[in-house]
């Protein structure tokens, strides 16, 4: 296995994720089919996996493969991946073959997908995805009345799962006529909390074009027909519009719509507790994440807004791993404008940790990452490596 991170530093990753998960080294060792003596000399860095050794030993962890080291053969993998996706969908309103799997195991592996996604294991959901896009669509034109429409709402979860790999990976086309699939299924599902999660999802397509203004109006055109935040699903499918709207008013330069959509996001996001879950999360403290985006959205003029948060709150680790991570590739945009080379580093430095695909494949962390090496040409060889390994030279 030719791995970018040396060995000490791969089995570092394993023994610490270990830790996390509280199993023994014998019990990682039973369940990656790997000898006792061979995770005790890995875990120290003497030994280096095989890739299909690393699959298993990331399998037996629950995590994705580039938790544990950042080969460029995962990368790949998803990048093989998403023409398979793109055939998946092609025929989405045609009739095919009937499903592989019947609709509780369709679910439970939907279910599976959503927490890949939440966790930024990429590798992971391009593997799955195709079958899984395939098997939901087979299960809803083979369906009628309530199990159509739960069909519906497990076809938006998993062509949600699959646009978060197309989004992050650049491939637009593909990620905007899966979010088109999503709107097609929440029209099936009759379902108001997933036209509002779909909206949220489709400010993808905004953001991609630079449509801040219009993406707004989208945005703040779905809040209005959303259901009234009596309960708390439906605040908590509110409350992550208005997160949304936020960020883009920012990035729009309305820095009044923006302060106003943030402003209602914290009061929805006090009546309900965190990890609200309707397709997005959405709490206290997934607001506390959005301030910095809005922030660092806003401009330059903004950076003491994200700094201040930073100062006061850092996301916890209940939050999703996707999330967490682009707090911190955000703060270090913000640090890096306010003069604070180094901190802005140790900032993408976490983001990397806590998810290395996401952060890998953020242009805003690349960009960071460039200037960065730019301005400490001088500085040791580990800001080279970070900003080779994100693409940034």
């Amino acid at each position: 296995m030719h791995a970018e991170l040396p060995p000490e530093e791969v089995g570092e990753r394993i023994a610490a994720i270990r830790h996390a998960r509280r199993m023994t080294q014998i019990e990682l060792a039973r369940a990656s089919a790997y000898a006792l003596a061979s995770i005790k000399a890995i875990e120290r860095g003497a030994r280096i996996p095989s890739h299909t050794g690393l699959e298993a030993i990331a399998d037996a962890l629950g995590v994705d493969p580039s938790r544990l080291t950042t080969d460029a053969r995962h990368d790949s993998r998803v990048r093989t991946a998403l023409p398979l996706i793109s055939a998946a969908i092609a025929g989405y309103d045609i009739p095919m073959d009937p499903p592989n799997r019947v609709l509780p195991e369709l679910r439970e592996a939907i279910d599976t997908a959503v927490k890949w996604r939440v966790g930024a294991q990429y590798t992971l959901i391009a593997k799955a995805a195709p079958s899984l896009l395939g098997d939901a669509l087979s299960t809803l034109h083979s369906s009628e009345g309530a199990a159509k429409q739960d069909a519906a709402r497990l076809l938006a979860a998993a062509a949600r799962s699959a646009d978060a790999v197309a989004y992050k990976y650049g491939s637009l086309d593909l990620s905007a006529r899966l979010v088109e699939l999503m709107r097609w299924a929440a029209q099936q599902a009759d379902d108001p909390l997933l036209d509002a999660s779909t909206a949220y999802v489709r400010t993808e397509v905004f953001f991609a074009a630079r449509a801040h203004s219009a993406g707004l109006k989208a945005l703040e055109r779905a809040i209005d027909a959303g259901p009234a935040p009596a309960e708390v699903r439906p605040a908590a499918a509110r409350g992550a519009l208005h997160m949304r709207a936020a960020v883009i008013a920012g990035r729009a330069g309305d820095a009044s719509a923006a302060d106003l959509h943030l402003a209602e996001a914290r009061r929805l996001g006090d009546l309900v507790p965190e990890g609200t879950y309707d397709g997005t999360a959405f709490g206290p403290d997934s607001v506390r994440t959005h301030e910095v985006s809005v922030a660092v959205s806003l401009g330059q003029e903004h950076v003491d807004r994200a700094l201040t948060v930073a100062r006061e709150w850092t996301p916890p680790d209940s939050l999703p791993a996707e999330r967490q991570s682009g707090f911190w590739i955000e703060l270090a945009r913000a640090q890096l404008w306010a003069g604070r080379a180094d901190d802005s580093f140790e900032s993408l430095k976490v983001a990397r940790v806590i998810a290395p695909q996401h952060t890998r494949e953020h242009p805003w962390a690349r960009e960071t990452a460039g200037t960065l090496r730019r301005l400490k040409r001088a500085d040791a060889e580990t800001l080279t490596n970070f900003a080779e390994w994100v693409g940034a030279i």
